[in-house]
């Protein structure tokens, strides 16, 4: 390592220091171009040979301005050449976005961190529509949740008389049993009467004589006479 970290160079004998002038050239015109050294700032797909190159491959690149400018700060374009067919690919800086945009010779791959970014920078216009359409969605879901409870309150009010002539018919139907009962405990009775009188008037027949008076059971005949026999006695 030392060797490498020598101060001193070698003159040689013939050497005349006077003999070296300035001289200058002629001044560069158009776009500064460097040859640096970088890594693929994106991942990419070239459209010639279809060639995918990854993010963060070196490269040795041309750099040059390209003269557009975004607030004051230069933008830079940058040459690259495909690993596999050797074509050109160009892309360049993108301060707006902090990014970098690919010009020809490839294409970017999709992807979702940088779609979402995009799509969260929105105009003012872009936001008053987004809140136009959230504003018309929550008012068609407060009508369908009103339309929801009028459907509810219908069904519960339907169900409700529906519990209501159910219970109706059901003591009618009791009511009319009922009376049909009634009807029969009353028929009932008078046929039970009507045996009892039929029974009354077979034994009053039984008992009576064809004169009409009445037949006396022995019984009553021996009380009669008890009755005469102590009559004579005093």
């Amino acid at each position: 390592m030392s060797e490498r970290k020598v101060l001193t160079k070698y003159y040689p004998p013939d050497f005349d220091p006077s003999k070296i002038t300035r001289t200058r050239g002629p001044k560069q015109v158009g776009p500064k171009v460097q040859t640096v050294r970088l890594m693929a700032p994106f991942s990419m797909k070239c459209t010639s040979c279809g060639e995918y190159i990854y993010k963060g491959r070196k490269f040795n690149a041309r750099k040059e301005t390209s003269g557009e400018k975004y607030y004051n700060i230069p933008i830079y374009r940058f040459y690259i050449r495909c690993t596999r067919c050797s074509g050109e690919i160009t892309f360049k800086t993108d301060p707006k976005n902090m990014d970098y945009e690919c010009e020809r010779g490839a294409r970017r791959n999709f992807e979702v961190w940088r779609e979402a970014k995009l799509n969260e920078a929105e105009t003012e216009e872009e936001r008053l529509d987004r809140l136009e359409r959230e504003e018309e969605e929550r008012n068609a879901m407060v009508e369908l949740e009103a339309k929801t409870l009028d459907a509810k309150r219908e069904m519960e009010i339907a169900d409700a008389l529906d519990e209501i002539r159910t219970r109706n018919a059901k003591n009618e139907r009791v009511d009319r049993a009922g009376l049909a009962l009634g009807d029969r405990g009353t028929e009932r009775d008078l046929e039970r009467e009507r045996e009892e009188l039929e029974i009354e008037e077979a034994a009053r027949r039984a008992f009576t004589t064809e004169d009409g008076e009445r037949v006396r059971r022995l019984a009553e005949e021996e009380e009669g006479e008890k009755e005469g026999e102590e009559e004579e006695a005093p």
